[in-house]
């Protein structure tokens, strides 16, 4: 309801929101009603006050039934009768919510819902009750538990909420937009601009949305696209109410005349069919509040603010007799509601009391209502009481539901022993700070465990799947008990749990030890970073990638070197692949093929990230293949069978590549061969291997050599036939691969079975090779294993654990035959004679192939399924990374990184853990290939490029680009800012105590990057200052902090320098490698978005500079403030000022603290800044007159240029 323009009188009531805290009764409250009701001190009643016996009730007149004060004092401010229940519902100024029970109003519940703001409109749902105050919309239980607290913005001022659907909300209110709002993400969805601001009131029908404007207007909208239909212009001061049904509107407001707003007494009506006014009603109250009562004819009840309630025909004319008088206690009306059944009136005052009118004695507020709960009396006290020292006293005093189970009671003492639970340790923080006064120690909270809650662990449940070294779980796994979940921590799908601070305090050690470089897993399409990792520990294929440069501007090689380089530079912390994946989707065939997931799909697990996987595999040996062949026209992806003309053109061919010849034989005699190669094989099963429960035992080499030379009976076309005939269709090997790469195609439960049932016959085959016996439901213990030991008392095998769901070898032998014969066996690790004399025949077609790495898919239904990598690294990159020389296994887990042993990597329980791809590589593999590193990137990145945009002109351009006697050398300063836009927007839940979790950042791209220089003659003028041109949908081009405009991106549009993403990290990567060291304040950010990994010894961050420790980081825009006596940032930030001002500051840096000789006077120059600030609550006061480097004379110099 609109309250403008109501009685003067109601002003005085304001202040009662306080003056309840004084016991004196109000003058206006009626004595009769305080009959027998006790006030607590502070003058608020404690229960309903009920009025006396009500007068007789005749049927199908409306009378009043019952009375009774919701809060003394205080006016009410919305009724609404209960939808679901036989509750009125009832919201105070003071914001307290009260609910009556039945047509006695019989207090049911009673709670706060805002301390500050009154309750402007309630609506009830299934499971509980919507308050809506003036920016916070509160979802709670019928008995007052939060369910959720949505705090909106505190500049929006709402006033009415529409439920279109049953999980659907619509918000309004003074301001000029509408919010849509899903209750069960709890989320805004859309807000939807309104031309008229100031919607106090919302309903709907079957045709439309009916908005009310405060400015006396009605608009229609329509239901899907919230686009005004019709407006009707009632009133020409202000609109109180309106209502709606059938074919008709109805609406009571306020006119303008020279002393102001008056009550008008002509109802407006309009007819919705032709959507025009008809006749105005003239009634005989002044009208506040209107609604449709229909029973057997459309009666419409007009209620006054001073409690004259008219029924009416909205046809017809207004007959005074049909007038009968509310009593409020207050001297105003404040709100009024029809129940559902119309059954019930409900009319609240501004004296706090509510007025239930009913047409029956015994009315029901809703046709069908279901049965409200209630509280269960205490049955302790009803109890006899029994005394446990009696042992006489019989047990059945105490009654117990009838059973016939047996009772613990009953368990035998015999099969019982007393096992108390031991008391955990106390911390040894705890006892290493403790302070004892006597016998009583005290000590500080070292906050290392929940409050209140002391974690129990048994030694049986801890050993079962906590035998790997302990990772903290996922946070959404916490509330699992680990000894009841059957994947074990570390292979859990890993997620970051942001902070205010974003990333910064997030503990990455904690998951990775090592120093080899994880990836984070919140970017789209993130799935194949397990894949990422094993292309990178293979040596050839990592100093290849990095050795490659063309000029297209979405290059998978080019963007796998560029982060396989920051993977190089990597001391541990995580890397993001963000510009690889941004290329990954815009590449068509990779849409086509299925490989770009949404967000939705990915978050969800409704892919199949097995199948996803082994596709991304093919899909990226593929590309690889064609961006490395040097051809003038580049091939075009040849679809899902990976068959290529020529393999030898590329190095990715030499590697992966295996020529085969196809022969299609005929069953007419024809036979047809034709040469062709793959980059992979994929697993083909026996079929009918899982006909039977016993089954028949394979070797992987058998299975492996099934798959690669395989026979099967197709249709195909016959040219000496000339139709398609059945065809025998054959493979034989001439080359084998260097590297072979196998897609295990475990797609379904036949599959697994197959895998399960392999490994088990292995188990058998490796107990009867140790000399032991195996049957089906024996379990050996650690005894029996004692008998596998060798005669010198070695252990040949060191635990069972090692040989159960173990089927894969860790190497294979495979020899190519003079009759293009193909024979594979499985190797044993370890014989050297035999490995000599395979080296000697790899001339004649001998060769062993060892296990590099597995890709396996992680089936939890908890987070949908994950997928990691075991992955050999090799002593390459040890000697890197550590220095040492050594092999090691290693499980990759997006950031997790942990070593393991080498027999997890073959180990594959189906019902949790089940193999995607597999990785051999050659022996000696790497003496094969040039691994050195050459860095293709030249100084010529530098100089003057062409711009994107068609409209840029000379006149437009902010830089000068280096000169050849102006490159970079070794310790040059170079200032750097960048600019980003929002692609995607942050993802957060709103907690029940009104706290934010956020669950994905935002993804943003970088924009705009600008590079000044830092010495020399024209140091602060820019050389880079690039405009980045992006394909994907900007969602925030975030204007006020990065000065980006629309159009700014937009080649066909732009008057700005444009250029690839591409072509400027060029130019970024060839300072870093060239040794400069960039000054910026808040670089760690913009490294980040734009995909750098700088060493930190080539950083000098103001934002770092200036600060102490354990304080607050300080704004560029202060610090320039503070000590350069510059005011930037005035209306957006601009990345060229930005820059100019960070190099500044760092001059000013070594000359306050003497080039960091002098730390401790500097120590004192940052206490007087922060006290400054504190002074000043870190803000920049008003510039008078404008003052930022922009008017530096050097400036005007790149614009004369």
């Amino acid at each position: 309801m609109n309250f403008e323009g109501l009685d003067p009188g109601l002003a005085e009531y304001a202040p009662a929101l306080h003056s309840a805290l004084d016991p004196v009764l109000d003058a206006h409250l009626n004595p009769s009603l305080l009959q027998n009701v006790e006030l607590d001190p502070e003058g608020v009643a404690l229960e309903a006050l009920p009025v006396q016996e009500s007068v007789h009730i005749m049927e199908g007149v409306y009378s009043e039934l019952h009375s009774v004060v919701a809060e003394v004092g205080v006016p009410v401010s919305v009724s609404h009768f209960d939808l679901h229940e036989e509750m009125l519902w009832v919201g105070s100024h003071g914001g307290h919510a009260t609910s009556f029970f039945g047509p006695a109003l019989e207090r049911y519940s009673s709670f706060q819902v805002n301390g500050s703001d009154d309750i402007r409109q309630i609506q009830s749902l299934e499971n509980g009750i919507l308050f809506l105050t003036k920016n916070n919309l509160k979802y709670m239980a019928r008995g007052g538990l939060i369910i959720f607290d949505y705090l909106l913005d505190e500049s929006e001022d709402m006033h009415s909420l529409l439920l279109t659907d049953s999980s659907t909300l619509l918000v309004g209110g003074l301001q000029n937009h509408i919010l849509e709002i899903d209750l069960n993400t709890v989320q805004e969805t859309q807000k939807y601009a309104v031309e008229t601001p100031g919607v106090t009131i919302m309903r709907q029908t079957n045709r439309f949305f009916f908005c009310g404007h405060t400015s006396g207007k009605v608009s229609l909208r329509d239901l899907r696209t919230f686009k005004v239909e019709h407006e009707f212009n009632a009133f020409s001061g202000s609109l109180s109410d309106f209502d709606v049904h059938g074919n008709l509107l109805a609406a009571c407001g306020f006119s303008s005349r020279l002393t102001g707003l008056a009550c008008d007494r002509f109802l407006k009506v309009y007819d919705l069919r032709m959507m025009r006014a008809i006749t105005p009603l003239q009634v005989h109250v002044d009208p506040a509040f209107l609604r449709f009562i229909p029973t057997y004819t459309s009666r419409l009840a007009i209620i006054s603010q001073s409690g004259q309630c008219q029924f009416c025909e909205p046809t017809g004319l207004a007959n005074p007799a049909d007038i009968f008088h509310v009593n409020p206690v207050g001297p105003l009306l404040m709100t009024f509601d029809v129940s559902a059944s119309k059954q019930a009136l409900a009319f609240g005052d501004s004296e706090g009391c509510v007025h239930l009118w009913t047409d029956s004695p015994e009315p029901s507020f809703n046709p069908y209502s279901r049965e409200t709960e209630f509280a269960l009396p205490c049955l302790v006290d009803s109890l006899p009481p029994l005394d446990w020292s009696q042992d006489l006293l019989p047990l059945s005093l105490i009654p117990v539901p009838l059973t016939t189970d047996t009772l613990l009671s009953d368990w035998p003492a015999a099969n019982s022993a007393p096992a108390p639970r031991r008391a955990p340790p106390v911390d040894a923080e705890i006892l290493r700070t403790m302070k004892k006064v006597g016998f009583i120690g005290y000590a500080p909270n070292p906050r290392t465990r929940l409050r209140n809650q002391i974690p129990y662990r048994f030694k049986e449940s801890d050993s079962e799947f906590d035998s790997f070294s302990q990772v903290t779980e996922s946070p959404i796994g916490r509330e699992e008990e680990p000894h009841r979940y059957m994947v074990s921590k570390k292979y859990r799908k890993v997620t970051i749990k942001y902070s205010k601070l974003g990333l910064e305090d997030f503990d990455f050690k904690h998951y990775n030890k090592t120093l080899f470089a994880g990836l984070e897993p919140h970017i789209p399409n993130a799935y194949c970073n397990c894949m990422i990792q094993v292309l990178y520990f293979l040596e050839p294929v990592r100093c290849l990638v990095q050795n490659h440069l063309c000029q297209k501007e979405f290059c998978l090689a080019c963007e796998l070197g560029f982060l396989f380089h920051m993977l190089d530079l990597s001391r541990g912390d995580p890397c993001q692949g963000n510009n690889f994946l941004r290329a990954f989707r815009t590449i068509p065939e990779a849409s086509a093929l299925g490989l770009i997931l949404a967000d939705s799909d990915e978050a969800s697990g409704k892919g199949n990230l097995a199948r996803l996987i082994q596709r991304w595999n093919r899909f990226i040996l593929t590309q690889l293949h064609q961006d490395m062949q040097e051809l003038e026209v580049p091939q075009a992806y040849r679809g899902a069978g990976g068959s290529f003309c020529s393999s030898g053109d590329s190095v990715i061919g030499q590697l992966f590549s295996c020529e085969m010849e196809n022969c299609s034989l005929c069953r007419c005699g024809s036979e047809t061969v034709r040469a062709s190669s793959t980059l992979l094989f994929t697993l083909s099963y026996p079929e009918g291997s899982n006909s039977d429960k016993t089954g028949k035992n394979y070797d992987f080499a058998q299975v492996l050599k099934r798959s690669i030379c395989l026979e099967q009976n197709t249709q195909a076309w016959c040219d000496n036939c000339e139709k398609y005939q059945p065809t025998i269709q054959t493979r034989n090997i001439r080359h084998l691969p260097d590297i072979l790469v196998i897609n295990c195609e475990v797609n379904s439960s036949k599959e697994a079975d197959f895998w399960r049932m392999q490994a088990e016959f292995a188990f058998k085959m490796a107990i009867k090779k140790l000399g032991g016996e195996i049957s089906k439901n024996k379990e050996y213990a650690l005894a029996d294993w004692k008998e596998l030991r060798s005669p010198e008392g070695l252990l040949m095998c060191p635990s069972i654990e090692e040989l159960k769901n173990v089927w894969l070898p860790f190497s294979i032998r495979m020899t190519m035959t003079k009759n293009k014969g193909l024979d594979v066996c499985n190797w044993i690790d370890g014989d050297e004679v035999q490995w000599g004399a395979a080296r000697a025949e790899e001339e004649h077609g001998v060769y062993v192939y060892d296990l590099m790495a597995t890709v396996v898919h992680i089936l939890d239904s908890r987070t949908g399924g994950s997928l990691v990598a075991h992955i050999k690294v090799g002593e390459t990159y040890h000697q890197r990374k550590e220095g040492v020389t050594h092999q090691q296994w290693y499980l990759f887990n997006d950031f997790l990184i942990e070593p393991i042993d080498k027999h997890e990597a073959v180990q594959f329980d189906m019902n949790w853990k089940v193999p995607a791809i597999l990785y051999y590589v050659k022996r000696n593999l790497n003496s094969k290939y040039n691994l050195n590193i050459k860095n293709p990137i030249e100084a010529g990145v530098l100089l003057a490029e062409a711009s994107l945009a068609r409209k840029q002109q000379k006149t437009h351009t902010t830089f000068i680009p280096l000169m050849l006697n102006e490159m970079p050398q070794v310790g040059d300063l170079v200032g750097l800012d960048a600019e980003f836009v929002t692609l995607n927007e942050e993802e957060a839940e709103l907690r029940s105590d009104g706290t934010k979790s956020t669950i994905k950042p935002s993804q943003m791209s970088v924009a705009r990057i600008t590079c000044v220089r830092g010495q020399g003659p024209n140091e602060g003028i820019p050389f880079i200052d690039d405009y980045i041109s992006t394909q994907e949908q900007v969602v925030d081009y975030l204007t006020q902090y990065s000065g980006i405009k629309p159009g700014d991106l937009d080649a066909k549009i732009s008057s700005k320098h444009l250029t690839t993403l591409k072509s400027t990290y060029l130019k970024l990567r060839f300072l870093i490698d060239n040794g400069v060291k960039f000054v910026g304040h808040g670089l760690q950010k913009d490294f980040r978005v734009i995909n750098l990994m700088v060493p930190k010894d080539q950083v000098l961050d103001t934002v770092y500079l200036f600060h102490m420790p354990r304080k607050r980081m300080i704004s560029l825009r202060f610090l320039a403030w503070y000590f350069l006596d510059l005011k930037i940032q005035g209306e957006t930030h601009d990345s060229i000022e930005d820059a100019r001002t960070a190099l500044q500051l760092y001059r000013k840096y070594l000359e306050l603290s003497k080039n960091g000789t002098e730390p401790e006077s500097f120590h004192k120059v940052l206490k007087g800044l922060y006290e400054k600030g504190r002074k000043m609550d870190w803000k920049v006061p008003k510039p008078e007159g404008q003052t930022s480097p922009k008017n530096a004379a050097v400036f005007s110099s790149v614009l004369a240029l």
